[in-house]
C-alpha cells in the first residue's frame, strides 16, 4: 500500500503555526494515512505541545527509512530564543524561512510528495533579510508561473497577482500577462481532483467598466485576453462585475473565479471560507498547500487557535498527492 509523504513546515515560532500543526495532526479529525514530516526544531515542537495540551511522539526522519505512515521530525538547526517573541522578529523570520526552504528542497528532490506550510510573518522575513515577501514568491523564484489559488468546499479563486502594492498589481492587468496566466491556470488547475474546468474572469473596474464608461481596461486588455484564450479551447468567460462574480462561482465545483489582484479575490473568499479555506500553489512539480490565515501573534501560545484550516490544508495535500501518484 502506498501512502503520501507530506512535509509540514512549522511556520513562525512566535505565531500560532506550530500549535495548529500539532493540534491538526493529533486531534479527532480523521486525516488520511501518511508520513507526516515536521520541519522545525524539537524545542519549537515541545513549546507548541505544551500550549496545545498534546504530547506527540515524532521519530527522527530519514527519507530512506520512511516505510510506514507516522509522525516524524526533520530537525533544522537554527538559533532561537527560549521563548520566541509573539511579534515580527528577525530570529523567528530566519527560522521560519529555513524550515520552509528545507521542506521545499526535500520535495524538489523527490523525498516528499507535498509540502504544507504553517503561517509566516512577511515582516519577520524582511527583518531577517529574506529577499522574498512570502512562500509563493519564493516558489515563483524556483518555478516561474506558479499561481496562488484558494480552495474551499464552496468556492475556488485564482489570483492574477498577489502580494503586491495595488499600484503595481494594476499595472500587471495587461493582455499578454492575463493570457499567459489563463494558459497556465487551465493546464494546472484541471489536473487536481475535482479541479475546475471553467474560469470566470473578474473585471477591474466597477460594473466591469460599463462598456468603457467606468474605465477602459476591460475593453483594451481583459476582453482580448479572454477571447484569445477561448479561441485556443479554454473554457473562459467574462469579464464579470467584481461585485457579483463570486456569487456566480459559489457552489459550482467546476468553476473557478479569476481575481485580478489580491484583495479583489481574498475579501470574498475569506468571508465565505475563513475556517475551511486552503491556499494552493498551482504549477509546481509537487503539491503545496497552506491554511488561509496568518500568524495571529495576539493569540499565540494560548491554545485557542482553530486548527480547522490546517486540517483542510493537510487533507487537500493528501488528496492531491494521491491523484498525482
Amino acid at each position: 500500500m502506498t501512502f503520501p509523504r507530506i512535509g509540514v513546515s512549522l511556520g513562525d515560532p512566535g505565531g500560532i503555526g506550530p500549535e495548529v500543526v500539532l493540534r491538526a495532526l493529533t486531534g479527532d479529525d480523521r486525516l488520511p494515512q501518511a508520513a507526516f514530516v515536521l520541519f522545525g526544531t524539537s524545542a519549537v515542537v515541545e513549546r507548541a505541545a505544551s500550549a496545545s495540551g498534546v504530547r506527540p511522539e515524532a521519530a527522527a526522519w530519514s527519507p530512506a527509512e520512511t516505510k510506514a505512515p507516522g509522525l516524524f521530525l526533520s530537525e533544522i538547526p537554527v538559533r532561537l530564543e527560549a521563548e520566541p517573541p509573539a511579534r515580527p522578529d528577525a530570529g523567528n523570520g530566519e527560522a521560519s524561512f529555513r524550515f520552509f526552504a528545507a521542506a521545499v528542497a526535500e520535495a524538489r528532490r523527490g523525498a516528499l510528495d507535498a509540502v504544507v506550510t504553517a503561517p509566516v510573518s512577511k515582516a519577520a522575513w524582511k527583518l531577517a533579510g529574506v529577499p522574498w515577501r512570502g512562500h509563493t514568491e519564493y516558489l515563483e523564484s524556483l518555478y516561474p508561473g506558479a499561481i496562488m489559488s484558494f480552495w474551499s468546499p464552496r468556492l475556488k479563486v485564482a489570483l492574477l497577482s498577489h502580494h503586491l502594492p495595488l499600484r503595481e498589481a494594476l499595472a500587471k492587468v495587461r493582455r499578454a500577462n492575463l493570457l499567459a496566466f489563463l494558459h497556465e491556470l487551465g493546464r494546472t488547475a484541471g489536473q487536481a481532483p475535482g479541479g475546475p474546468r471553467e474560469f470566470l474572469v473578474a473585471g477591474l473596474n466597477p460594473h466591469a467598466g460599463e462598456d468603457g464608461l467606468l474605465g477602459d481596461e476591460e475593453e483594451k486588455e481583459i476582453k482580448p485576453a479572454i477571447e484569445a484564450a477561448r479561441a485556443e479551447g479554454l473554457r473562459v468567460s467574462g469579464p464579470y462585475p467584481p461585485d457579483t462574480i463570486f456569487r456566480s462561482a459559489l457552489d459550482r465545483p467546476e468553476a473557478m473565479a479569476v481575481a485580478l489582484y489580491h484583495d479583489q479575490g481574498l475579501i470574498a473568499f475569506k468571508l465565505e471560507a475563513f475556517e475551511t479555506g486552503v491556499n494552493v500553489t498551482l504549477g509546481l512539480p509537487f503539491v503545496r498547500t497552506s491554511p488561509d490565515h496568518g500568524t495571529a501573534f495576539d493569540i499565540a501560545g494560548r491554545g485557542t487557535a482553530s486548527a480547522r484550516s490546517m486540517v483542510e490544508a493537510i487533507r487537500l495535500a493528501a488528496l492531491f498527492s494521491a491523484s498525482a501518484s
